[in-house]
């Protein structure tokens, strides 16, 4: 037997139990490292406003404890707003719902020469809401699996909070913890990578929130206007979904509204619609490229694979983090990736905004090419 054999099997056996003990490990601790990530993701997004208190002589705990309240006060409010008017329209639905049911029936008998009768329909809807009663008794039942529920979400929130709070308000010691093990070349890309992704994140989060208000306050005043009751927070739920929600958040927060006014008339219905669909055109085209110019740049299709791909991944928490994710990526990266003048092509014509074409780096400036055709690649600083 070689005199390496053996070694080389001790080592094949630690690097096997090394790994399976780190898998194991990484499973049993799956929840807490959610926990964690969905803890970073939000002190990078409290990291500017904590930074603009801090730089104001606000101690830094002190300022990660205001901007941590004032997004609970937020919070709180959206679903106390929201849970008002859920109860109200279920109350004006079930009131509505008979006289819906004859209009409905005359529709369809006139329409269809049928002989449907409201008593037969009424019974059924009877019996179909004994099963509801029946299913939702069962569930006031099993008063101890809910409760349990309750008190495992009020802790990962509490668990969320406590980590939040200590990586905002002691992010320069834990930056610098990390950076002391690390080389000085190391230390500055860690860094730079650093002061990226609390740009984008903080950039995603503020420039959302600023069209979210936009949003809301345009649609209050059209549903104030056609007279749609819970107008307020009809118009708060367009404005977060819309803007948090890439793509079909739009359609989502747009249809609530939309069956709310059903109740009132078809015509209320239409014109909200079209409201909300030019909107959604002024937005886009107007509004949102202004203020995501500077914070959030990517394509909504890209957006919307993101989001995809990070609830595949990690569920909720991975389609919420996604966006700020792939926003830090795309920059980091575009630090490093040389860029060549576009040749001229059909394909190419109408495809690309001139002002691209104008910002686009060009081998007379100098960037992508080689310096004097040395073959020394552009520095960073100069591709980007």
């Amino acid at each position: 037997m070689p005199r390496w054999l053996p070694r080389a099997m001790l080592l094949a056996a630690w690097t096997v139990t090394a790994f399976g003990v780190a898998w194991w490990l990484l499973v049993q601790l799956q929840s807490l490292l959610v926990l964690l990530l969905i803890s970073l993701f939000l002190a990078l997004a409290l990291e500017p406003a904590v930074n603009w208190l801090h730089r104001r002589h606000w101690p830094r705990g002190l300022a990660t404890g205001a901007v941590m309240a004032a997004g609970f006060v937020l919070l709180g409010a959206f679903f106390t707003v929201l849970g008002s008017m859920l109860v109200g329209q279920v109350l004006a639905f079930v009131d509505e719902l008979p006289a819906m049911t004859r209009a409905v029936l005359r529709w369809v008998n006139a329409t269809f020469n049928t002989s449907f009768s409201p008593t037969n329909l009424l019974s059924e809807i009877s019996s179909a809401s004994g099963l509801i009663e029946q299913y939702a008794s069962s569930l006031a039942g099993n008063v101890w699996g809910a409760g349990t529920t309750v008190l495992a979400l009020l802790f990962n929130g509490l668990t969320i909070a406590l980590f939040t709070f200590y990586l905002c308000a002691d992010g320069p010691r834990f930056r610098r913890t990390i950076c002391s093990v690390l080389p000085p070349r190391t230390q500055r890309e860690v860094l730079r990578a650093w002061e990226i992704a609390i740009d984008k994140t903080g950039g995603y989060i503020y420039s959302r929130a600023l069209l979210a208000l936009v949003c809301t306050a345009a649609h209050y005043l059209v549903l104030v206007l056609l007279d749609i009751p819970f107008a307020f927070a009809l118009a708060l739920w367009v404005g977060v979904l819309s803007q948090f929600i890439p793509t079909v958040g739009t359609y989502i927060g747009g249809a609530v509204p939309v069956l709310v006014a059903l109740l009132q008339g078809p015509w209320q219905a239409v014109w909200i619609l079209v409201f909300i669909t030019l909107y959604q055109q002024f937005e886009n085209y107007l509004l949102q490229p202004r203020i995501t110019a500077k914070t959030l740049d990517m394509h909504p299709a890209v957006a919307f694979g993101s989001v995809i791909a990070g609830a595949a991944i990690l569920g909720a928490p991975g389609a919420l983090l996604a966006l700020p994710v792939g926003a830090s990526l795309q920059t980091f990266l575009g630090l490093y990736i040389r860029r060549y003048k576009v040749e001229e092509h059909p394909l190419l014509d109408g495809s690309a905004d001139s002002e691209d074409e104008e910002d686009a780096p060009s081998v007379e400036d100098g960037v992508g090419e080689d310096d004097a055709g040395d073959g020394s690649p552009a520095s960073p600083r100069d591709v980007r």
